[in-house]
């Protein structure tokens, strides 16, 4: 990845749709799953992860809104990757630039392999968890697999406490321009942040403990999460927390596909967020 120190806005303005395609796509995959969960659980169900979720809108209007996360995550992963190729947000050159944009380009694949479940379940109805428990054996029983696998999860927990570092500083705000929505949907936006951080955490937590174990099924997605909430006390509340949360994670997506700003394919004389509140200071 190399980046130039400076950049023509009009030079990537093609990217700024991509993004927001991106971000819109992201903030619907968290609507429906949260939202179908949340529904379940209202009428005495369960919370079902995003791959169950999918599969069960293969038909009708749900294989439109299977189209669309599909093309969403694809444009989403796109974006990824040139955002961290070209350094579009300017994260700099610097060891702390290098793992940010290392990080946006995992982002894309994992959002992109999202695409490619919506994909599948319009196609195929496959198995829950096979997926993942296939992948994790094949770690597991590589050389040295079960401290690859180990990595791998401590790594995803430093993600997960990322987006909570986010949320908790308000990092988001120098990414938003300033307006009245983006000021009144501030605390929804925060809060949708630390609850996507809490959840990757915990699926980092499971792969960890899925090395440790040398067990694949310990390991999964949101779907095993779920199902690890529950089996704690006060669980079928705090999975409706979590979905509550997850659905001001997919305000935070749709948030960011209408007002984020791309400093470097942006009119630089756009007042974020971050200048706005604190200029009421």
């Amino acid at each position: 990845m190399s980046a130039t120190n400076s950049h023509d806005p009009d030079d990537f303005a093609w990217a700024v749709p991509v993004m927001r395609t991106g971000y819109g796509g992201r903030g619907l995959v968290y609507l429906v799953v949260a939202g179908v969960s949340l529904w379940s659980l209202f009428h005495g169900g369960s919370a079902e992860g995003t791959k169950q979720v999918m599969e069960k809108l293969s038909s009708g209007w749900g294989a439109v809104v299977l189209v669309g996360i599909a093309l969403g995550m694809a444009a989403y992963a796109i974006w990824r990757v040139v955002d961290a190729v070209w350094d579009l947000e300017a994260y700099g050159s610097e060891m702390k630039g290098w793992i940010a944009r290392i990080g946006l380009v995992v982002s894309g694949l994992v959002h992109l392999g999202i695409g490619g479940i919506a994909v599948t379940a319009l196609v195929a109805r496959a198995s829950s968890d096979g997926g993942t428990n296939k992948l994790v054996s094949t770690i597991l029983s590589a050389p040295m697999g079960r401290i690859a696998l180990g990595v791998i999860g401590l790594i995803v927990i430093g993600a997960g406490g990322y987006y909570l570092y986010k949320g908790l500083t308000k990092a988001y705000l120098k990414h938003l321009m300033a307006n009245e929505v983006t000021r009144r949907a501030n605390f929804v936006l925060q809060a949708g942040l630390a609850a996507q951080g809490v959840v990757v955490a915990i699926i980092g937590a499971l792969i960890v403990y899925a090395a440790y174990r040398y067990d694949p099924s310990s390991a999964g997605g949101l779907g095993k999460v779920f199902d690890w909430v529950r089996g704690h006390p006060f669980g079928q509340f705090l999975t409706g927390a979590i979905c509550v949360g997850l659905l001001g994670f997919a305000v935070f997506c749709f948030v960011n596909a209408v007002y984020r700003i791309v400093p470097r394919a942006s009119d630089p004389d756009i007042e974020t967020l971050k200048q706005s509140l604190e200029s009421d200071d």
